[in-house]
């Protein structure tokens, strides 16, 4: 099924755009509901979506590769506004199933493994282990042997998807926010601007020391080149030093006939309490 405007404007490879999608795998005539950005599909079929996502319309690059290459490829045929459903078999999206990565693993070497010596480790079908490198699923066990599928977990599952691409985006500002949100994926979080051929990334706090910013920082910066062919490109990361309150001023003491004490505490401080009162904190940051 689609809808089609003949005047609608089709999309070009590279192109910065935002797509509404729900994607379904299709197991023996039982549909399971793999990834949506609809709030309401997602909500009739129960499906838990990862800590952090937000529903809406996504920044897509097209022919880029978020999806597998045949899922990509219908997507870049598509037009703007038009919404369209296609089925995939196997071999056009997460690809077929791989007998050889099937593998019998000892009990022995099993129970070795880091994740199995947790308090909390828990072997039965469908735990995910990481064996030598790769990750798998149980999918039988016996007490001396264990069956472990490497396959990805939709290889071999008919796909169904439905595609709708919502709008190009154009702006320089908008387009870095989106290769921010594609490759690091919080590019909302980002301020950004735009102007005579400079384009300046404001980084947020929470990214000023996650490893994985630190990782999609050099990626960021060939997209943008890539789409914006900006003259510069500054990432400002900004660290305050906090400020410490000053101290607070005891109220003077009243005594009877208008004589100061002097006893008990001292009337003024020494050199050595003014100085430590005026000293600036120590910087808690690094830039």
């Amino acid at each position: 099924m689609s809808t089609h405007s003949s005047t609608a404007k089709a999309v070009e490879a590279g192109e910065l755009v935002r797509l509404d999608f729900e994607i379904w795998s299709d197991t023996g005539g039982t549909k399971e509901l793999v990834e949506t950005t609809r709030e309401e599909v997602a909500t009739t079929a129960n499906w838990k979506a990862p800590d952090g996502f937000k529903f809406g319309p996504r920044a897509h690059a097209i022919g880029g590769d978020y999806f597998p290459t045949g899922i990509e490829a219908a997507v870049a045929s598509a037009k703007v506004g038009e919404e369209f459903t296609r089925e995939f078999p196997p071999g056009e999206a997460f690809g077929e199933r791989d007998p050889k990565l099937i593998e019998l693993f000892s009990m022995h070497e099993i129970e070795r493994l880091p994740e199995m010596r947790r308090d909390d480790a828990h072997l039965d079908i469908g735990t995910v282990l990481t064996i030598r490198g790769r990750r798998g699923r149980v999918v039988s066990l016996t007490a001396a042997r264990v069956r472990v599928d490497f396959n990805p977990p939709l290889a071999g599952r008919k796909i169904e998807g439905k595609f709708r691409i919502v709008e190009p985006i154009t702006s320089p500002a908008e387009q870095a926010h989106a290769i921010l949100e594609i490759v690091y994926g919080r590019g909302g979080e980002f301020k950004v601007e735009s102007h005579e051929g400079s384009l300046v990334l404001h980084v947020p706090d929470r990214s000023k020391f996650d490893f994985t910013w630190l990782a999609a920082k050099p990626r960021v910066i060939e997209r943008l080149r890539e789409h914006l062919h900006p003259k510069v490109i500054r990432i400002v990361e900004e660290y305050e030093t906090p400020v410490a309150a000053p101290p607070e001023s005891k109220p003077k003491e009243k005594h009877s006939g208008g004589k100061a004490a002097t006893t008990g505490a001292r009337a003024h401080p020494t050199p050595a309490e003014v100085a430590e009162a005026a000293s600036p904190p120590a910087a808690t940051g690094t830039e």
